[in-house]
């Protein structure tokens, strides 16, 4: 997985490269190749990455629950005294 989001990104980054090159020729297609490889960040890369990157449940230290709430509020407390 780790190899394909690598590969995924160099896609990526060509493409923008490229759609710059586009816009810098003034292409009449050129909005389109940007709009395209914006798509294909939002929606195929970043849902990829972030199961990767969360998967594992390494998420759960980042949801907050009363717990956490509660402790947070007595260091606070504990802070300015």
């Amino acid at each position: 997985m780790k190899i394909a989001l690598k590969i995924m990104f160099v896609i990526f980054l060509v493409w923008m490269i490229f759609g710059i090159y586009l816009l810098n020729q003034d292409h009449e297609k050129a909005k389109i190749v940007m709009g395209l490889g914006v798509f294909y960040f939002s929606f195929l890369f970043m849902p990829f990455f972030i199961y990767y990157r969360y998967r594992d449940g390494k998420y759960q230290k980042y949801i907050l629950n009363d717990e956490k709430l509660r402790q947070a509020f007595n260091q606070q407390g504990k802070k300015k005294s």
